[in-house]
């Protein structure tokens, strides 16, 4: 007997589950992270954490995005063969349906972030479609799905590598954790595909980030394969880098380790790595041809109680009157909370001011004396002057900083560390790079009381906007002597955790 599958439950289960997923974690995620923020020693990191505990809460309470980069939806299907479907459309169609129905959705509008012709013009596709999708025909009499929302900042840290058999996996992801920086907003997973080819290892490292956090339950009956073995040896070992929060320094960088594998040729040992981000998004549903699937809304009460408050020692700035002089007084280190005006702009703006400037044309906006802050924000809703409006990955702008602070910019901020190139600019013009947290968006939005477009208006999301912000939460990560608190704090807590037996839990 067959199960007729209907395109509308298709559409209405997805988009759903996408609209779910904007703004509840998944609660296993929560419970590891609420474990990590009571284990965690480090005040910088435990802020973090503190942070994204709270947004977390607040998204969950008013429906709104956990990060502003709403993500690029992938879906895994597992289609049941005794399933048919009752539509003349493609099965891509059908679920795009749900994908831009889930995003244009007008009481919790979510950022289109999806560009097609990558390679050229790169036009903004405006709904967030098409989404990646992988189908496999399994038996049964069900369909089986989960979707994810995988954000830009965690995305472009995979990593992959054909490696000689004889080679060591764990060796080379703990190579490849340093490289990855912090612009994948720890603490979060990592995915591992071990096996077949090259892109089935991609696939399986994505694949197996669908999975439930279990490495404390792993850890207290003990491994059983050799694959748990691996797990729990890469998270032991990633953690002790210290690398922490946010790249903060601290006991907890990956709350757990998921592995998949597939058969492989005798002379390959292709292996891919993903991690996913503070704002992890995934759920699964299954449908059997009876309606709709609606996921069940998590107990509010199952969150931890953490309520982050601003630091009692953090230093309050009025951006409308900083000088070059106190920005020289600020360390790397120092807690900070901004008042006052500042500009916005991301990867298009600055690549538009870069070409105006070539050209000889006068900019929208003046920049000298200013702070920028990069990000793209979601639309507002209701009584919101803006959506969620976390940092985007300052690395991607390092290119530009040079360009920037010649216009006269005092500061920065965005999320994640800064390179050498662009943290020897920031020391030789005496500016400071500020860090917000990743995964902390809806929280910070709270703080800008007041948001205005004032250039490259065409850019939507990337628009040059001035935000009036009022007690805005950020870090000293490059002070103006150059100091780098992402080069320096893992190094300590590495030491630390080495020296006095300190592990994750």
């Amino acid at each position: 007997m067959t199960t007729l599958i209907k395109e509308t439950d298709l559409i209405e289960s997805v988009a759903d589950a996408l609209q779910y997923i904007s703004y509840f974690h998944p609660m296993d995620y929560i419970r590891a992270l609420g474990v990590a923020y009571e284990a965690e020693q480090g005040p910088a990191a435990k802020d973090a954490i503190a942070q994204i505990l709270t947004n977390s809460r607040m998204c969950a309470e008013g429906h709104r995005p956990i990060c502003q980069d709403t993500g690029i939806v992938n879906v895994f299907v597992k289609w049941g063969q005794k399933c048919v479907l009752d539509s003349e459309r493609s099965l891509q169609e059908i679920i795009d349906d749900g994908v831009r129905k889930a995003y244009l959705l007008p009481e919790n509008k979510l950022r289109a972030s999806v560009l097609t012709d990558p390679a050229f013009t790169r036009v903004n596709t405006r709904d967030n479609t098409p989404c990646v999708m992988h189908v496999e025909m399994v038996p049964g009499d069900k369909i089986s799905i989960d979707v994810a929302a995988k954000g830009g900042g965690s995305e472009n840290k995979t990593k992959f590598k054909m490696m000689n058999p004889s080679d060591s996996i764990v060796n080379w992801v703990l190579e490849m954790i340093p490289q990855m920086g912090a612009g994948w907003c720890p603490p979060g997973m990592l995915g591992i595909g071990i096996g077949g080819t090259a892109e089935k290892a991609v696939l399986l490292a994505k694949e197996s980030l669908m999975g439930h956090i279990d490495m404390a339950q792993l850890k207290e009956r003990g491994p059983q394969s050799d694959i748990e073995r691996l797990r729990i040896e890469i998270f032991d070992k990633v953690n002790a880098l210290g690398v922490g929060a946010q790249g903060l320094g601290g006991l907890s960088t990956i709350l757990d380790v998921k592995i998949m594998d597939y058969p492989t040729h005798a002379a390959s040992k292709p292996v891919a790595m993903i991690p996913n981000c503070a704002a992890t998004r995934h759920a699964h549903f299954t449908l059997d041809g009876s309606g709709p699937v609606f996921l069940e809304r998590p107990n509010l009460a199952d969150w931890p109680q953490v309520a982050w408050a601003p630091d009692s020692a953090a230093i309050r700035v009025d951006l409308d009157r900083l000088t070059q002089e106190q920005v020289a007084n600020w360390k790397a280190g120092d807690r900070l909370l901004l008042n006052g005006k500042m500009l916005t702009g991301r990867d298009a703006a600055h690549k538009r001011i870069k070409d105006m400037l070539a050209k000889g044309e006068t900019l929208p906006v003046d920049f000298k004396n200013r702070v920028i802050y990069y990000v793209g924000p979601v639309d507002p809703v209701r009584e919101e002057v803006v959506g969620p409006a976390g940092p985007t990955t300052a690395t991607r702008m390092d290119s530009f900083s040079d360009m920037m602070l010649d216009l006269g910019l005092l500061a920065s901020v965005g999320k994640a560390e800064r390179g050498p190139a662009a943290t020897q600019s920031i020391a030789n013009h005496k500016s400071a790079y500020l860090m917000a947290v990743g995964g902390a968006a809806y929280l910070v939005s709270r703080a800008i009381k007041g948001a205005t477009v004032v250039g490259f208006a065409d850019l939507g999301m990337e628009a040059i906007y001035e935000f009036d912000v009022k007690d805005m939460p950020v870090t000293v990560a490059v002070d103006s002597s150059g100091d780098n608190v992402h080069q320096s704090a893992p190094l300590i807590w590495k030491k630390k955790i080495a020296e006095e037996g300190l592990l994750a839990v």
